[in-house]
């Protein structure tokens, strides 16, 4: 029985748990998962399943009671042409997903399509690989969020653009410059504390208080410590992230929105599904207050 409630509701990136959305998704009800989002489905890219494919994956939210909160797209999460060169520092997670900047109309297309399909309010969102110089192309960022947020409004979707230490916008300093730079109230953030950690930033509280807080719409949670300029992943709320502050701290900034693992960590022995379970139910704990 299930004895500590979550103050800030909690969800996950099925895939984090499995490739296998069935098993993901009895994990993640044992847990107390009340949403999920949708990155892969059995390896593949959400954006490229078929139309069966994603009515299988509807049927099977369905029968386990969990709406979709998220599509976590990968847009925006290319090379952006005539740009400075790219800052090798950092890994490129694709996810199944190797798209090209000419291939971001067709993207947009599809998900925004994903998000009607399953009624999902946020579109997760990037700003193009990570360059020497970031600064030098957040004219052309805030010129693409401000036409995905255009393109998504009539519909009622929120654009969710995270920082990602992989790409242009990777801190909070980051992120505040970008949204202030793009007015349009559907453009809101997803707010990674560890993608500000790996990209040198304190996240908490020194990132975090910089962000508009009205303009965050959902959190990514996982874990990490730098050994050097390299992350290792471990355990939530084990490592570097405040996490039990940062919560706090949201909480009393009037935030009511999503807290989605995203582990990362490979898990003992190299079981991701057990990694996800542990992380899983330090997120309860640590969202109970």
């Amino acid at each position: 029985m299930l004895t500590f409630q979550p103050k800030l509701p909690i969800a996950a990136i099925t895939d984090e748990f499995s490739p296998s959305l069935p098993q993901a998704l009895a994990v993640m009800k044992e847990i107390g998962m009340t949403a999920a989002e949708l990155r892969t489905i059995d390896g593949k890219n959400l954006m490229d399943l078929s139309q069966d494919e994603l009515a299988q994956v509807r049927d099977q939210l369905a029968v386990v009671g969990l709406p979709v909160i998220s599509i976590a797209s990968p847009l925006l999460k290319c090379v952006l042409p005539e740009s400075p060169e790219l800052d090798g520092r950092f890994q490129q997670d694709v996810f199944a997903s190797r798209h090209t900047f000419a291939d971001q109309p067709r993207l947009t297309e599809r998900a925004l399509e994903l998000a009607a399909f399953f009624k999902a309010p946020i579109v997760r969102v990037f700003s193009y690989w990570r360059t020497v110089r970031p600064e030098a192309t957040y004219a052309k960022v805030a010129q693409a969020l401000d036409r995905l947020a255009a393109l998504a409004e009539p519909a009622g979707i929120t654009i969710g653009l995270e920082n990602e230490h992989a790409c242009n916008v990777a801190t909070g300093a980051e992120a505040a410059t970008i949204l202030q730079a793009v007015a349009r109230p559907n453009l809101k953030l997803v707010w990674d504390p560890a993608n500000a950690l790996v990209a040198g930033e304190e996240p908490f509280p020194a990132g975090y208080a910089l962000l508009p807080k009205h303009r965050i719409v959902h959190i990514h949670a996982k874990d990490c410590h730098m050994d050097g300029r390299v992350p290792v992943w471990g355990p939530l709320g084990t490592r570097h992230v405040p996490w039990k502050n940062q919560l706090s701290a949201l909480l009393a900034d009037d935030y009511r929105g999503f807290v989605s693992l995203e582990t990362h960590w490979l898990g003992p022995d190299g079981d991701k599904l057990e990694a996800s379970r542990i992380c899983g139910w330090n997120l309860r704990g640590l969202a109970a207050g």
